[in-house]
Formats: C-alpha cells, sequence, structure tokens
C-alpha cells in the first residue's frame, strides 16, 4: 500500500467568494504517487472553505465567476445571508471576540481593532454545508471522473485576502 500526501498553497481574495480550479493540482498528485489503483482525498483544513466537484462552466459572469458557481453563491445566499452586522447571527459572541483579541496576532484578523472583520459566520455556515473534503477513486493511475467534472476549493470569507492550504492525499496499490 503505498501513501502520497501532498499540500497546495492557494490565495484567496477580498470581497468575494474564491472559487480555484485545483483538478490539475490532483490529477499531479495522482500521477507523482505512483498509485495506480486506489483513492485521493482532498481537504481543506479551514473552516470558511470548502472543497466539492462539479461541472466546468464555460460561460462566467462579469466578476469572472464561472456560472455554476455564480448560481451556487446566489442559492446559498438565499438559505445563508451575508454577515452585514453584529446582529445577522449569534456568531461572533463577546468571548469570541475577547479571546481573538488576546491572540499575539490579533492585529491580523482585527484591523486597527475592528471588530467587524470577524463577521463571517455565513462564510462558516456555507462551508458547513458544502463540506471540507471530496474523495474520488484512482484507476488506471488517473483521477477516477469525468470528463467535465472539476474539483474546487472555495473560501467564502470575503472579509480579506489570504494564503489557503489544502491536501491531497492518495492511497493505494
Amino acid at each position: 500500500m503505498k501513501l502520497f500526501r501532498e499540500k497546495i498553497q492557494l490565495e484567496s481574495k477580498e470581497g468575494i467568494s474564491t472559487y480555484i480550479d485545483i483538478t490539475p493540482q490532483v490529477r499531479k498528485a495522482i500521477a507523482d504517487s505512483g498509485v495506480s489503483t486506489g483513492i485521493v482525498t482532498v481537504v481543506s483544513p479551514h473552516t470558511t472553505c470548502a472543497v466539492f466537484y462539479e461541472e466546468f462552466a464555460h460561460d462566467m459572469d462579469e466578476n469572472g465567476v464561472e456560472s455554476l458557481q455564480h448560481d451556487l453563491n446566489n442559492a446559498l445566499e438565499k438559505i445563508i445571508p451575508k454577515h452585514t452586522s453584529a446582529d445577522t447571527y449569534i456568531y461572533p459572541g463577546e468571548a469570541h471576540y475577547q479571546a481573538v483579541e488576546s491572540w499575539p496576532n490579533a492585529a491580523e484578523y482585527l484591523p486597527n481593532g475592528d471588530r467587524s472583520a470577524l463577521w463571517n459566520g455565513d462564510a462558516h455556515l456555507k462551508a458547513t454545508v458544502i463540506g471540507s473534503s471530496e474523495t474520488f477513486d484512482v484507476e488506471n493511475s488517473q483521477l477516477g471522473v469525468g470528463t467535465t467534472g472539476y474539483i474546487y476549493f472555495v473560501d467564502f470569507d470575503v472579509t480579506r485576502s489570504r494564503t489557503r492550504k489544502c491536501s491531497i492525499t492518495v492511497i493505494g496499490e
């Protein structure tokens, strides 16, 4: 049994949910693993990010977001509205604000002490609904999906740009 693990870094944008096609990195990890039959798992360690599998939709909106992702944003917005005030969600509460304010790197999360920088309850809920991981078959040293299927990493936290991580693990023979 072989085990191969790779971590990739991804850049998210401020102000918009950031969707990143990570299919090429997953295919490369499979090739580098030497596994011909097994599984590949893709995992986000971030609580406001998700991993999902969807068809590549060739059409883009004015922000360069694929039409299916635009539709997903609209659908999620209907059930999980944007976090626009301290009253939109119970999270974050006073204890959470105080905990973050005590961190050595608090300024990274609370620029100029601005508590509204933590208003990302919607991102946490959206990531929970979509899920933080996906597992796929590896068949004949290839990703076992159809030709139109792509693997996406999405950061729903629009409060600031940042570097994100994603783990790809290949297991098999």
